[in-house]
Order: structure tokens, then C-alpha cells, then sequence
């Protein structure tokens, strides 16, 4: 854990590492780290916004021998194809997967009920709002699945909120990502990332308990 924490809060300079000892490759390893961060119920801790934002400030650099639109295409393809597995997941095996005694151990079940109460209250939107939010979003396709929401509709909010979402980063990292300011003070650029993509599940959280409070 220590590790992807470092991982995390240090990302520009790992990813600087991986392009410089896999070349093409990264295409691939970045790939595969946002479609499991989306796909994998089991994983929600994977870095995902950070992610695009610092591999875009790389490919704004000519230095470093990124893509900018070869990225954004991959980036969006893992991340709609992540959420349809994450569906696929839910439908066929997420029963089951909460009750296993193994399985039931590796899913939060705070956060998977922070899903089912973000999806109750926003239905469809869901999908393409959760995209914003970490944890949340790793879970909210899985919620799909395991109930009652067509795939045809869940496709189209799943694309819609991939775009969105692969979109804002990737113009962020592109244009901020290599600022003097922000490079300096990369870190600290990450954890507001991730604190600011955290509001949302603060405020329900807030309300949920002022409700509860209420009742009783």
C-alpha cells in the first residue's frame, strides 16, 4: 500500500520512469491501469484522474515521445470498455460476489452502498457522473449490472461519462501540466485532484447521516 501511495502522490516522475524503460509499451501499461481501475470492483484504488492528467503533461513535453490523441483514444477505450466489464460482472456474478464469504471480504461495502444511494437518487446520470468520483465510479457500474438497467441505456451514459471524464483530465494535464508552478508542487497538485473529486461522496455522506439523525 505504501508503495502505490508513492506511486500516486509521485506519478510524474514513475511515469517518466516506465516511458523511458518501456517505450511503446506504455501505451499498453497505461491502458491496463485505468480499464482495471474501472473494470475491477475489487481495485477502486487505482489511480485514475491523476493518471491522465500527469501521462498528458508528458505528452504536451516532445521530449518524452507521447501522443496526445493516441493517449486520449486509449484512455477513452479502457475506460468504456472497463465500466461494460464492471457491468458484465455485476449482472452474472454480483449476488454472489457479495455474499461469498472470500469474495464479500475484497468489495467495500461502504462505498458499494455509497453507490446504490448515489444511483437510487440519480438514476441513469449515474454512470456518467460517478466518472468524477473516485471509488464511487469503480463500484456504480457493478450496481448497474447487478440490477435492473438495460445495457443499451447503460452504454450510452457509460460513453458520455467516459468522454466527459477523459476529456476534462486530458485537457487539464495537457494545458497545466507542465507550468513551472505545477511541477514544482506536483504532489500537492495530485492530492487536490483527488480531494476536490471527493466533495461529492463528503456531502452525501453529510446528508445521509443528517437524515438518519432525523429519523431517529
Amino acid at each position: 500500500m505504501t508503495g502505490l501511495i508513492d506511486f500516486i502522490l509521485h506519478i510524474d516522475s514513475h511515469l517518466v520512469n516506465i516511458v523511458n524503460n518501456f517505450g511503446l509499451w506504455t501505451y499498453l501499461i497505461l491502458f491496463i491501469i485505468i480499464f482495471i481501475e474501472t473494470g475491477v470492483v475489487i481495485l477502486p484504488f487505482l489511480p485514475g484522474d491523476s493518471l491522465i492528467f500527469a501521462a498528458m503533461a508528458l505528452a504536451a513535453n516532445p521530449k518524452y515521445g507521447l501522443i496526445s490523441w493516441v493517449l486520449f483514444l486509449l484512455f477513452l477505450a479502457a475506460a468504456v470498455l472497463g465500466d461494460s466489464m464492471n457491468y458484465e460482472i455485476g449482472e452474472h456474478f454480483g449476488e454472489y460476489a457479495t455474499r461469498n464469504k472470500y469474495l464479500g471480504k475484497l468489495i467495500n461495502k461502504e462505498h458499494l452502498h455509497d453507490a446504490h444511494v448515489f444511483f437510487e437518487k440519480h438514476g441513469g446520470k449515474t454512470i456518467a457522473i460517478g466518472r468524477f468520483i473516485p471509488l464511487i465510479r469503480t463500484f456504480v457500474p457493478f450496481v448497474a449490472g447487478s440490477g435492473t438497467m438495460h445495457y443499451g441505456t447503460f452504454l450510452k451514459f457509460n460513453f458520455i461519462g467516459a468522454f466527459l471524464w477523459v476529456t476534462v483530465c486530458s485537457l487539464a494535464g495537457h494545458l497545466f501540466g507542465n507550468i513551472p508552478a505545477v511541477q514544482e508542487h506536483f504532489s500537492l497538485i495530485i492530492i487536490g485532484i483527488v480531494l476536490v473529486s471527493l466533495i461529492p461522496i463528503l456531502i452525501t455522506a453529510l446528508k445521509n447521516r443528517r437524515k438518519k439523525s432525523v429519523q431517529d
